[in-house]
């Protein structure tokens, strides 16, 4: 029979709880540097911000004065700028997945197409605003217009939702798509009743975390040329805008100390704006989650 030390047991028992707690106390630590950090940030911002957030703000548009300088302009085309990229982004994003998970052939030319969709969704901003400058702007002559940016913002956060939706389509099970086949229900009936109602809550997470970075995108906006002040409202998709990050952004780097302020109060209104969009996409994705 092997002899058994106990001590050394014992021992290297007590160094893996130490090894234990000293990890434990790090991630602890890191947890709670980053909320205090994010504490400061939004302490900063709503104490610089929080008067300037009146009535007048939201009725004015761009000045060269910080008590006359408003947000409606940007906060309007804000709002034109997602109706163009959500419903684009999303519908081009799930349809390709839906293609490569249920409809595409497993072979070297699908799997080379997966992994040039994931590394897409590494490469810096500014390349898709050299893209849709090329394209959109200048090719298709669509000039700085709503459309223009909207494609181009698209164009940014579409391998995120497709690399999502491809994730979110391969958790549900095959047992329920050969269930479905075996009631007699074809390919198309499958995936539109069954596997994309189970797929809703993980696509729509993927497109929050998506859409909430085209809102607050600045570098393709700059590239294609989208104005900093405007003193009208689009009126059409193919109208000029400018947007809350390119407001913010000229307020911030102006030389008056007081449109630090006015810079703090655009990015309180770009934070509510992405808790309003973010929190219809979460109770969309709750209600599915429910359900199925």
């Amino acid at each position: 029979m092997k002899y058994v030390n106990h001590e050394s047991v014992v021992k290297r028992m007590m160094n893996r709880l130490t090894i234990n707690k000293i990890f434990k106390a790090i991630f602890f630590f890191a947890t709670l540097f980053a909320l205090l950090a994010l504490a400061i940030l939004f302490y900063r911002i709503i104490t610089q911000g929080i008067g300037y957030l009146t009535p007048e703000f939201f009725q004015n548009f761009g000045s060269r004065f910080p008590a006359k300088a408003g947000i409606k302009a940007a906060l309007i085309g804000s709002i034109w700028l997602m109706f163009v990229v959500a419903p684009v982004s999303i519908i081009l994003g799930v349809g390709t997945a839906i293609y490569l998970e249920e409809y595409a052939k497993k072979n070297r030319l699908t799997d080379f197409i997966r992994m040039n969709i994931s590394n897409l969704a590494g490469v810096p901003s500014v390349v898709f605003g050299l893209l849709g400058l090329t394209i959109f702007v200048r090719a298709l002559s669509l000039g700085n217009s709503v459309l223009a940016a909207g494609f181009t913002m698209s164009l940014l956060i579409l391998p995120v939702i497709i690399v999502a939706s491809q994730e979110a389509i391969r958790a549900v099970p095959n047992d329920v798509r050969e269930a479905s086949y075996g009631m007699g229900a074809t390919k198309w009936q499958t995936v539109v009743k069954i596997v994309l109602p189970s797929a809703i809550p993980g696509i729509l997470t993927g497109a929050i975390l998506a859409l909430s970075r085209a809102v607050g995108e600045t570098a393709p906006l700059i590239v294609i040329g989208i104005p900093v002040i405007i003193q009208f409202l689009p009126t059409g998709l193919l109208s000029q805008f400018t947007a809350l990050p390119m407001q913010i952004y000229d307020w911030a780097k102006r030389p008056q100390h007081d449109f630090q302020f006015v810079a703090a109060a655009g990015i309180l209104v770009l934070m509510i704006f992405l808790l309003i969009m973010n929190s219809i996409a979460i109770f969309i994705r709750n209600k599915f989650s429910k359900r199925y």
